[in-house]
């Protein structure tokens, strides 16, 4: 658990329910993220698997995004590709399942973790999951999540996260936006709203779903190449200087 886990269950009502987390604010190295990617593809052709439920571990931040301590290591732009094709392998395999899936936000969503929150199909958050596009404050951008962001709020508000890249906005804002379908006080009542339409879908037309899931997703069979490139911009910018000494003072703040 001290270098972060992904951890998954299946109910007998169909209900599969991912959980990831790690001791840096559930922070996403590259281990997290490939095992993240694949556990969401093995329940895609789960034959028991009616409906996703992705959540991270804890009562505080939902996600904080890459490793910074990754971040700074990473010595070539090969190896920043393969680091930022990790966020893209997990947008796509959200994008390919065949299963509906549901997140759960239940505290501040940063960078990486935006693009989680808007690769599933339906996100619950409490007040506090606030959101932030940091990247550009650490001379990166938000490249790979970018057009997951950009089809769940749209190119105006994304734009907004991306350039004013220190400021949060609160879940109420990113309810407005589309990017939370539903925000409660507590995390109490967002898991009886989750519970309440977990309990519905797992008794849908599983055909019905997957057929759904697929209009949801149109206009997105590219993304395969585009976040591939889009990650090989990523890889390319964090090994300037100005990236390394931003992440290090980003660090130390």
């Amino acid at each position: 658990m001290e270098e972060g886990h992904v951890i998954s269950k299946i109910d007998s009502d169909g209900l599969a329910t991912i959980e990831f987390g790690h001791p840096s604010s559930n922070a996403l190295p590259g281990n997290i993220l490939s095992k993240l990617a694949s556990t969401i593809s093995e329940f895609s052709d789960h034959k028991d698997c009616k409906v996703i439920l992705l959540k991270s571990s804890g009562d505080r931040a939902f996600c904080a995004g890459a490793s910074f301590d990754e971040l700074i290591a990473i010595k070539n732009i090969e190896d920043g590709k393969v680091f930022f094709s990790g966020f893209a392998k997990v947008i796509n395999a959200c994008r390919n399942c065949t299963k509906l899936i549901i997140g759960r936000v239940h505290g501040k969503a940063v960078g990486g973790g935006v693009g989680i929150a808007s690769a599933v199909d339906y996100a619950f958050a409490t007040e506090a999951a606030h959101v932030k596009l940091s990247e550009l404050a650490v001379g990166i951008g938000p490249f790979v999540v970018g057009p997951a962001v950009e089809r769940k709020i749209g190119l105006s508000a994304m734009s907004d996260l991306a350039i004013n890249a220190s400021a949060w906005r609160s879940a109420r804002w990113a309810e407005s936006k589309g990017l939370y379908a539903q925000v409660y006080e507590t995390a109490q009542l967002m898991d009886e709203a989750i519970s309440i339409l977990t309990d519905k879908l797992t008794n849908s037309n599983p055909a019905a779903m997957a057929n759904l899931k697929q209009v949801f997703w149109q206009g997105t069979a590219h993304w395969d190449t585009l976040l591939n490139e889009r990650a090989e911009i990523s890889g390319e910018l964090v090994l300037s200087d100005f990236t390394k000494n931003a992440i290090q003072s980003f660090k130390k703040s």
